[in-house]
C-alpha cells in the first residue's frame, strides 16, 4: 500500500528539512505490544519482531531514525504494566510465532498451533491487546515449539543455544528458578510463598541457611531441568529474533532506544534482596497532587553494597553495570532513563509507613539531619537551608565539585561506563527529569552534559520562562509533544480550545512561532486557535519542530492520530497498556491526516522553518518552495 504522505519524494525533502532545523534524531516512540500486525496474523499483542514491523520500519524509515520502546523486560501473568517487569529477562511474548514455523528454526511450531493462536483471539478486530488470552496461549504455543526444537531443530541452533545458556548463565538460573518455584506453588508472588527458605534463596545469612539454600536449588534444578531449560529456551528465540530485528531496523537507518524503568519486578527483588537496603522503599514526597506522596514500594540499592569506601563498585554497583551493559549491547540507540532523580536523589520512605516527612521519610542522599539516612548523606548540614522542608525541591543550596561527582556516581561509572564499553558516549543517554528536579540533580545534569527532555505539553502558558515553552527548549535536549503518561494531543486540545487557557497557550504560540506578522493576522491566529482543536494540534508539532532541540520523539498515538489513551497513571485496569497500531496501518494514517488529527509531517516542517523568522525563511527559500510545489 502506498501512502502519499510517506512516500519517497516527501520522505527526502522531510529530511533535508530536519537537517536544516538543526535534528539529529527524531524518534517514534512505540512500546512493544503496540506494535501492529499484519492482516491474519494478530495473536493478541503486539512485537517488533513480526513482519508486520518490518513494514512500519519501511513506513518511517528515511524521517524517523530512532525507535522508542518501553521497558522490555517479562511481565506478570496479571500485571502487563511493562514499568514494572524484569531487568535482564526480556519478555518472551515478543517472540514472534510465525517465524518459528519457517524454515530458518526448523519449523519448531506447527502451522496450524499459529493459526489457532491467531484466530482464538478475542480482540483480532480490534487495536488493542488481549493480555490475559496471549499470556496463556503464547506459552502453550512456546512449549509445543520447544518439544520439537529438542528433538529436530538445527544443529547450529543447538549449539548456539547452549552458547547463550553459558554467556548469561549470571541471571538466567536465577529468573529460572523463580520461574520454577511459581510454578510448584501455583503463585508467582514470592512473599506470599510458604517455605522461608524458597522465600530467601538467594538472601540466606547464616552458614546453615546458605547450606539449605544451596540443597534446595540443587533438589529444584533436578526435579525442574526441563522447565529450567524451557525458560532459557524462550529467552534464547527473545534474543535471537530481536537481533535481527535491530539488523533489519538498521537498514532502514533506525536504533531502537531501550527504557530502563526505576522500578524492580518481584522476581529481581527476590533475587537480589541481600542487595538492597532493608526496611526502605522508593517512592514521591507529598505534592499539589497528593497530600500523603505516591507511595511506589519500589526497593533501593543499598549504597554500602553500591560503591565500595574507595570508590570501586560494590556487589550491587558491578549487578547494575552489566544490566546497562546489557541494555546498550541489545539496543544502539541508547537508553531512556526513566525517573532519573530515583538514582541521584531518591525519595525513600520506610516500609509499611507513608512517603511523608512525619512517617520519617526523605532524600537517601541528601539528609545528614536524618537519624538513619544521614549515614549516606553527600549533602552535609551547612549545605541546606533549614528553613525549607526537606521534601522540598530548593532544600539544598550548595555542593562542592566533589559532592556532585558522588551524587553523580551511578550515572557515571555504571551507566557512561556501560555505554562506552560497548562502544557508545553518553549522548545514547536520554534522562527522564520531567517533574521534580532538586538541586543534586541539576547540577549532576550540568557536570555531565546530560541530554533531558522538555514535554510541550506541560507547559504553563502564564510563565515566560516556563522551561516547556518553545523559545526556552534548549539544543541538548529530547522535546516531545507528550509520552505514554498523558493525553493523546487530539484530546489535550479538544478539553482545552474554548477556556481562557486556550487563549493563554494561542497567545504564546502567536508570539514564538509568528513573529514577523501583522497584529491583525496574529488577532486572527489567536481566535482559531483557541476554537479549532485540529488547528491547536498541529501548531503543537510546529512548536515542536521550530524548538532548538536538536531530538524530538512523538508518541505513537500523536504521529497516527488515535484518539485514545495509552495509560491513565494511578489507575488499573485492562484498558491501560493495550492500545495498539491497527493491522491496516498505512490506511489508517492516510485517513487520519485528511482527518486533520494525525501528523502531516511535511507541511509541519515548512510551517516550523517559516517560524524561525524571515531571516532564516530566506536562507532556505528554495527547499520552502519545494515543500509548497507538492503539497
Amino acid at each position: 500500500m502506498k501512502n502519499d504522505g510517506m512516500c519517497e519524494e516527501r520522505k527526502a525533502l522531510m529530511k533535508e528539512a530536519l537537517n536544516a532545523l538543526g535534528k539529529k534524531n527524531l524518534a517514534l516512540i512505540l512500546h512493544g505490544n503496540s506494535f501492529p500486525s499484519s492482516p491474519g496474523e494478530n495473536t493478541g499483542f503486539g512485537t517488533p519482531n513480526s513482519g508486520a514491523a518490518k513494514e512500519l520500519f519501511n513506513f518511517i524509515g528515511g524521517v524517523f531514525n530512532g525507535l522508542q520502546l518501553g521497558p522490555y523486560g517479562k511481565t506478570k501473568k496479571g500485571h502487563p504494566s511493562p514499568y514494572t517487569s524484569t531487568v535482564f529477562s526480556n519478555n518472551p511474548l515478543f517472540i514472534d510465532l510465525e517465524q518459528l514455523t519457517k524454515d530458518e528454526w526448523g519449523g519448531i511450531l506447527a502451522a496450524g498451533i499459529y493459526q489457532r493462536v491467531c484466530s482464538e483471539n478475542p480482540v483480532q478486530d480490534s487495536f488493542r491487546t488481549s493480555y490475559s488470552y496471549i499470556y496463556n496461549a503464547h506459552a502453550d504455543a512456546m512449549k509445543s515449539a520447544y518439544a520439537k526444537f529438542l528433538s529436530s531443530s538445527p544443529a547450529k541452533l543447538q549449539k548456539d543455544f547452549e552458547t547463550y545458556k553459558k554467556k548469561n548463565a549470571m541471571w538466567l538460573e536465577k529468573d529460572s528458578l523463580y520461574e520454577v518455584i511459581s510454578i510448584e506453588y501455583k503463585n508467582d508472588y514470592w512473599p506470599n510463598w510458604p517455605s522461608e527458605t524458597d522465600r530467601n534463596l538467594f538472601n540466606a545469612r547464616s552458614a546453615a541457611e546458605k547450606k539449605e539454600s544451596a540443597a534446595r536449588i540443587a533438589g529444584l534444578k533436578d526435579r525442574y531441568a526441563s522447565e529450567i531449560d524451557f525458560y532459557a529456551f524462550c529467552q534464547f528465540v527473545a534474543y535471537k529474533q530481536n537481533e535481527a530485528t535491530k539488523a533489519y531496523a538498521a537498514k532502514k537507518g533506525i536504533k531502537m532506544i531501550a527504557d530502563r524503568q526505576v522500578a524492580f519486578s518481584d522476581r529481581d527483588i527476590w533475587a537480589n534482596q541481600s542487595l538492597m537496603l532493608e526496611g526502605w522503599v522508593l517512592g514521591c514526597p507529598p505534592d499539589y497532587f497528593s497530600k500523603d506522596g505516591q507511595a511506589w514500594g519500589f526497593p533501593v540499592m543499598d549504597p554500602v553494597k553500591m560503591f565500595s569506601k574507595d570508590g570501586s563498585l560494590g556487589e550491587a554497583g558491578i549487578l547494575m553495570k552489566e544490566l546497562y551493559k546489557k541494555i546498550f549491547s541489545d539496543n544502539p540507540g541508547g537508553v531512556r532513563i526513566d525517573h532519573l532523580i530515583g538514582l541521584v536523589d531518591p525519595w525513600v520512605y520506610k516500609v509499611g509507613k507513608k512517603p511523608t516527612l512525619e512517617d520519617g521519610a526523605g532524600r537517601l542522599y541528601s539528609s545528614p539531619e536524618h537519624k538513619e539516612l544521614a549515614q549516606y548523606a553527600i549533602a552535609s548540614l551547612k549545605d541546606i537551608d533549614e528553613e525549607v522542608d526537606p521534601d522540598k525541591e530548593a532544600r539544598i543550596k550548595k555542593l562542592t565539585k566533589t559532592q556532585i561527582k558522588k551524587y553523580g556516581s551511578f550515572i557515571e561509572k555504571i551507566i557512561i561506563a556501560a555505554a562506552e564499553e560497548v562502544g557508545l558516549d553518553k549522548d545514547s543517554i536520554v534522562c527522564e527529569d520531567l517533574g521534580t528536579l532538586t538541586y543534586p540533580v541539576k547540577c549532576v545534569m550540568k557536570q555531565y552534559d546530560l541530554q533531558g527532555m522538555r514535554l510541550t505539553q506541560f507547559v504553563d502558558p502564564c510563565s515566560p520562562d516556563d522551561i516547556y515553552r518553545c523559545c526556552n527548549i534548549p539544543a541538548r535536549t529530547w522535546a516531545m509533544a507528550g509520552t505514554h503518561d498523558n493525553l493523546p494531543l487530539s484530546l489535550w486540545a479538544e478539553e482545552l480550545v474554548f477556556t481562557h487557557p486556550s487563549y493563554l497557550h494561542a497567545l504564546n504560540l502567536v508570539v514564538d512561532l509568528w513573529p514577523d506578522i501583522s497584529p491583525e493576522k496574529k488577532e486572527e491566529i489567536v481566535v482559531r486557535l483557541t476554537k479549532d482543536a485540529k488547528f491547536l494540534v498541529q501548531t503543537k508539532f510546529v512548536e515542536l519542530f521550530a524548538s532548538k532541540s536538536e531530538n524530538i520523539q512523538i508518541f505513537f498515538s500523536d504521529f497516527f492520530g488515535i484518539k485514545e489513551v495509552y495509560n491513565r497513571p494511578g489507575t488499573s485496569n485492562d484498558e491501560n497498556w493495550s492500545l495498539r497500531l491497527p493491522d491496516n496501518f498505512v490506511d489508517f494514517y492516510e485517513e487520519n491526516v485528511k482527518d486533520g488529527y494525525a501528523i502531516d509531517l511535511l507541511p509541519v516542517l515548512k510551517l516550523a522553518l517559516e517560524a524561525r523568522g524571515e531571516k532564516f525563511a530566506k536562507v532556505n527559500s528554495k527547499l520552502i518552495s519545494q515543500i509548497e510545489s507538492i503539497l
